[in-house]
């Protein structure tokens, strides 16, 4: 599985291969409890188990997103919801520095949801 996952990394172009690769870096790093798995044909990170966000290309622009599963629990300026009903994407420049701050802003609240039980984690 871990092959799969990396391949999926592997077969971007530049600047999103890296660019996706430092995401993953980050999102794995905000917590001990957060897995990687492949679900839809893209990496997906789980708490606890619990789908929590995606890694993605937009189709149109080509550019990387982080897909919030429980967005429409989560209030921040850069988050958009689209047509979604439920989640919400953070959209990233592959050829800008990473947002740092904001996107650990946005993974720690949105992690805060699992921890405080907004969001049912079966234990």
């Amino acid at each position: 599985m871990l092959d799969e996952l990396y391949n999926y990394y592997l077969k971007k172009e530049e600047p999103n291969r890296s660019c996706l690769l430092a995401l993953r870096s980050i999102i794995l790093d905000q917590d001990t409890n957060i897995t990687e798995t492949k679900k839809w044909g893209m990496p997906c990170f789980c708490y606890k188990k619990k789908m929590f966000c995606y890694l993605w290309t937009d189709k149109k622009t080509n550019e990387p997103y982080i897909l919030m599963v429980e967005g429409k629990y989560l209030d921040h300026p850069e988050l958009e919801e689209g047509t979604r009903s439920r989640m919400k994407i953070f959209r990233i420049n592959p050829n800008k520095d990473l947002p740092l701050k904001t996107i650990e802003t946005i993974l720690q609240k949105a992690l805060d949801l699992y921890r405080n039980g907004t969001i049912k984690i079966k234990e």
